[in-house]
């Protein structure tokens, strides 16, 4: 297992300056921020033929792509918007191809207006990812849903239903323990159930302030927050012992959202703390 960092955050610098910067700092993976126009991942330029520059500032620096990351929902209620996030997604596919890269991290989708997250999945969801899936297989690419709560991925219930519909292979997880612990879903228990689709993970902690929790019970406001690994009540060595369990040995991608940390602080914070348990 190695430590990536997802490179959103650094979205003021260029990919140049945060590979210099990943490498200088004991970084060796990052999941690339993706898509037309990226500071990072280019997707237009890259599959125009840009692929070759890109691959040789990674090798320069001794740093790899575990990931592209384009997380945008492909199913918009509109019939053009939906098209045409469609037809990016393709396009983020196919750089991801031409990079060598193995992974596209995504979401699965957010609830169409009107339908909870279930009718989305069976009608909307059933509409676009088998298809989407078979396009990237094609191509060798895999692609990664976050389990994040707000999008479709709430419930295991509801990831039972995603991979029953796109149920090829190299459909899967970017599995996030930090949304399940705060919800109270067995993270532990959830990497064994669904091991064979976790293709990478997010290394994000949840701290949850018991004193708020009991003034204003789970369905008030403040009383969890995302933080750096280390700073939650997420146990990282058993965490990372139970992916290693299921055959997991890939990138433990840092995904800063913790306020109390600044940027450069809080992924080698982070780094230092995962380090301890790989």
């Amino acid at each position: 297992m190695y430590v990536g960092i997802l490179t959103a955050p650094f979205s003021d610098k260029s990919l140049e300056e945060v590979v210099k910067w990943a490498a200088d700092n004991g970084i060796t993976a990052l999941e690339a921020a993706a898509g037309p126009g990226s500071k990072h991942i280019d997707t237009e330029k890259v599959t125009a033929g840009g692929a070759a520059k890109v691959k040789a500032l990674l090798k320069k620096h001794g740093v790899r792509l575990s990931s592209l990351a384009h997380y945008r929902s492909l199913l918009e209620a509109d019939p053009d918007k939906r098209k045409e996030a469609g037809r990016v997604m393709k396009q983020v596919i196919d750089a991801a191809a031409a990079l060598d890269c193995e992974v596209v991290c995504t979401m699965a989708g957010m609830p169409v207006p009107g339908k909870d997250k279930m009718k989305t999945i069976e009608e909307d969801f059933a509409q676009v990812w088998p298809a989407m899936g078979k396009y990237a297989k094609k191509q060798g690419v895999k692609i990664a849903f976050e389990n994040w709560y707000a999008t479709l991925l709430q419930g295991l219930e509801c990831w039972d239903r995603v991979f029953s519909i796109a149920s090829g292979d190299n459909v899967g997880l970017n599995f996030d323990p930090s949304h399940l612990f705060w919800m109270q879903v067995d993270h532990l228990a959830a990497v064994e159930r669904f091991g064979k689709r976790i293709f990478h993970t997010h290394a994000k902690d949840t701290e949850v302030r018991a004193n708020r929790l009991r003034h204003v019970g789970v369905l008030g406001g403040g009383w969890w927050r995302y933080c750096i690994p280390g700073y939650g009540g997420i146990h990282w060595g058993e965490y990372i012992a139970r992916l290693k369990s299921v055959g997991y040995d890939g990138v433990l991608s840092i995904e800063h959202e913790d306020g109390l940390l600044g940027r450069e602080e809080g992924f080698i914070k982070g780094r230092m703390h995962l380090e301890q348990f790989i």
